[in-house]
């Protein structure tokens, strides 16, 4: 064991202990003060498996559902997040050092060890309710998927779209999950009244990338299929590429927005890949390990982008980064878009007819402080 402040161990865990999971490691967390590195003690044990690493959810016990955002580089001003952590395992994630607040590693604790706000639609009723509250878009799973794979046992972000509905308040989602087709009731009967929009994140339309870098999430081809299905109920749907990686999937991106069009996607987006506190490290394990040939390219290009560094976390510069390389990656995205027609006219929002649903007002007015 080593202090805090010294470089902290990898923690690297076997294949067998991580099959299915994103990350290489258990890293230990920024603010943790001893980093814990595996090593064999000569009984044997480092020769034997591990038992397949397991998902354990815990209760989160939040006193509040909606998060208040004030940041210039995202277009929404509040955003629920039903869960903590995530099971799809993408190793790119940015909301991975969040995990590091709990106490847990942003590594392989973050898709393993996830926490779930049981009380999102009852603490959501009451917030809608108070007197003062004027709505504006709601943002729904910008940290972590909305509909990863426990939700469809928790039924946690359904409930929040029924209470949603409800209120006629608006909302914008954004998954990589298929799971999201299981609520096309609510959300076909949202869109008549301009209430939603859905961004489904595809980084790539390559099936061996995709499983090795977003493990379980839903396939590139099954995103595709998610984009049709909720365009076939009159959903608007914006295809999110995020993050463009360069030297892995940026050349994907024409052929990325074409299918994505070709599905009944209106709108785009990407975001350039962001490497801020543990994902640096998280990142060159993950790059070390799948994809050796390329891996001193791929940094240095990303580092081309983000003035010498792994990250540059400045407002109007960490989404897309500067330089050469990421004038080229806008270049043809921007490209994409006008052959494609993508991005022509904004999704409708309508938040005017917002309303307290009359059997939910009064119970509420006697315990809204």
């Amino acid at each position: 064991m080593g202090s805090g402040s010294e470089e902290r161990a990898p923690a690297v865990v076997s294949e067998a202990g991580r099959r299915g999971r994103g990350s290489i490691s258990r890293a230990t967390g920024r603010f943790e003060r001893y980093a814990v590195e595996a090593f064999d003690d000569g009984w044997g044990t480092a020769d034997e498996d591990p038992p397949p690493l397991r998902t354990d959810v815990l209760p989160d016990k939040s006193k509040s559902i909606i998060n208040k955002n004030t940041s210039p580089d995202v277009g929404f001003d509040r955003s629920i997040n039903p869960y903590r952590g995530c099971e799809h395992g993408c190793v790119y994630c940015f909301a991975r050092p969040t995990h590091a607040y709990l106490g847990f590693s942003p590594g392989l604790d973050f898709e393993s060890r996830l926490f779930a706000k049981f009380d999102a639609p009852a603490l959501l009723e009451k917030e809608l309710s108070r007197p003062r509250y004027k709505p504006e878009v709601i943002a729904l799973g910008v940290n972590t998927d909305c509909y990863q794979p426990i939700e469809r046992e928790h039924k946690i972000t359904r409930g929040v779209l029924d209470v949603l509905r409800a209120f006629n308040h608006p909302v914008g989602i954004v998954t990589k999950s298929q799971l999201i087709q299981r609520d096309l009731d609510i959300l076909g009967d949202m869109a008549s009244r301009d209430l939603v929009t859905v961004a489904i994140s595809l980084t790539t339309l390559d099936r061996t990338l995709a499983r090795r870098m977003e493990p379980r999430a839903a396939t590139p081809a099954r995103r595709v299929d998610t984009i049709q299905a909720l365009s076939d109920v009159g959903v608007p749907v914006t295809v999110l590429m995020a993050p463009v990686i360069p030297g892995l999937n940026d050349h994907e991106i024409d052929a990325v927005m074409t299918a994505a069009a070709e599905a009944g996607a209106t709108r785009a987006g990407y975001v350039l890949l962001r490497l801020p506190l543990e994902i640096k490290a998280l990142f060159r394990e993950w790059l070390a390990e799948h994809y050796p040939d390329r891996a001193k390219k791929v940094i240095n290009l990303i580092r081309s982008m983000r003035g010498g560094r792994d990250y540059n976390p400045c407002f109007g510069e960490r989404m897309r980064g500067t330089g050469p390389y990421a004038d080229l990656i806008e270049n043809r995205f921007l490209a994409a878009c006008k052959r494609l027609g993508l991005n022509a006219a904004e999704h409708a929002i309508d938040s005017s007819n917002f309303r307290v649903p009359n059997n939910v007002g009064p119970q509420l007015g006697l315990f809204d402080l």
